[in-house]
């Protein structure tokens, strides 16, 4: 008898509650609601005029697409290096830049490539639910780490200590700063520590950076734009990408700075998994660098700022509890409170909120499995129009359901 032909095991990774959310969303459009979309991290300017002008070049001028080498082109990888020395004045290599089909393809070759089948490898909760499936369906065990508003939802050497002693050495640390759903930074001697913690237990640092420049410094603060994790350690790996600053997600081009001692096998693993990052983004993403790109990114940022200054100074009116700070990115992530009053959980919450009022929000537990059953993430990212409008939708329904 045949034996019955299986899925792995490895494949059944948990889904996305938000896809079923953005499911639902194109039904009421198509169906004729008005509905404002608060869930996902997709900046609404699109890509800096010199980018888009430079891809219609390319179409336009009718060469042909082919292959391009495994980590990029050159330009493009000599321009991301120069990115690295105007915001940080940190002198990378180029051979060290891996240019990689987004952001989410420089974890899955870095995954691949620092950590074996049966690594540890720690992280916060909550935290971007792809790191652990991604890390899961590799066949590494995932360490969460509970870091709540004690310690700014971000890891600490106390919290890696207490992790190592009760499941083992850890192989490698993931690191987000700015973070997805709380948008809270670590500051440089924060990194500093979780750096040298790395290097005293030999485990890898991974340092997401994808929400860099996206930030809400103080003025005159050290470090406004994020520390990059390579000024403090060379043998950590940096994820970036063209997606959040620069409003690229579409183009699915990312990048990864890459130690000297990963760098052949990524090229090679790159290689086999992809080929190549997609070749049109790469010739027009050369423009992202110019002085114009920079200005335009930096007007989306500001609209940002302006749209998450409206939101800390009228959070009162929810009653949300526990509002992560939000120093970088464009999410707030909070408890409901009191606004949980009635629902069996945040989904439940989400979904109202979206059948009622045409607002649509995250559930937690995408980014928290333990804590987020009474957590959302709501995304500022659409507008300070559309997101004032969607805010007050949500009070108002609130405010309906305690009369």
């Amino acid at each position: 008898m045949n034996r019955p032909l299986t899925v792995a095991a490895r494949a059944k990774v948990p889904p996305f509650q938000v896809m079923d959310i953005l499911s639902r969303v194109a039904e009421l459009r198509a169906a004729g609601r008005d509905v404002i979309s608060l869930c996902a991290g997709e900046p609404g300017g699109g890509a800096p005029s010199d980018v888009s002008a430079a891809a219609a070049a390319v179409h336009a001028a009718g060469t042909p697409l082919t292959y391009t080498p495994a980590l990029g082109i050159a330009e493009l990888r000599d321009a991301i290096a120069g990115h690295y020395r105007r915001w940080y004045g940190l002198d990378i290599p180029a051979r060290n830049v891996a240019v990689t089909t987004g952001s989410s393809g420089a974890f899955l070759l870095t995954f691949l490539s620092a950590f074996n089948a049966g690594d540890r490898v720690a992280l916060a909760r909550p935290g971007y639910p792809a790191y652990k499936n991604i890390l899961r369906a590799l066949g590494i065990e995932v360490i969460e780490l509970d870091c709540g508003p004690e310690s700014r939802f971000q890891p600490t050497p106390e919290l890696l200590d207490a992790a190592a002693r009760a499941h083992g050495p850890l192989a490698g640390l993931m690191l987000a700063s700015p973070a997805n759903p709380t948008g809270t930074m670590v500051s440089r001697p924060e990194l500093s520590k979780l750096a040298a913690w790395c290097a005293d237990h030999s485990a890898r640092l991974i340092s997401d950076e994808i929400y860099h420049g996206i930030t809400y410094p103080e003025p005159g603060a050290p470090d406004p734009r994020g520390v990059c994790a390579w000024e403090l350690d060379r043998t950590s790996v940096v994820i970036s990408s063209f997606s959040k600053y620069w409003g690229m997600t579409g183009w699915r081009l990312g990048w990864a700075i890459v130690p000297d001692d990963l760098k052949d096998v990524v090229d090679a693993l790159a290689g086999n998994v992809a080929l190549c990052p997609p070749a049109p983004a790469q010739l027009a993403a050369v423009q992202a660098f110019t002085g114009q790109s920079y200005a335009e990114a930096e007007r989306a940022v500001a609209e940002f700022a302006r749209t998450r200054d409206y939101l800390l100074a009228n959070m009162g009116r929810l009653g949300w509890v526990d509002v992560a700070p939000a120093d970088g990115a464009f999410y707030l992530y909070a408890g409901l409170g009191s606004a949980m009053d009635g629902f069996a959980s945040s989904l439940d919450y989400c979904s109202a909120v979206l059948e009622s009022a045409g607002v649509a929000v995250v559930p937690g537990p995408d980014f928290d499995s333990v804590g987020g059953r009474g957590a959302v993430r709501l995304s500022f990212a659409a507008g300070y129009d559309a997101v004032r409008e969607g805010f007050e939708r949500i009070v108002a329904f609130q405010e309906a359901r305690v009369r």
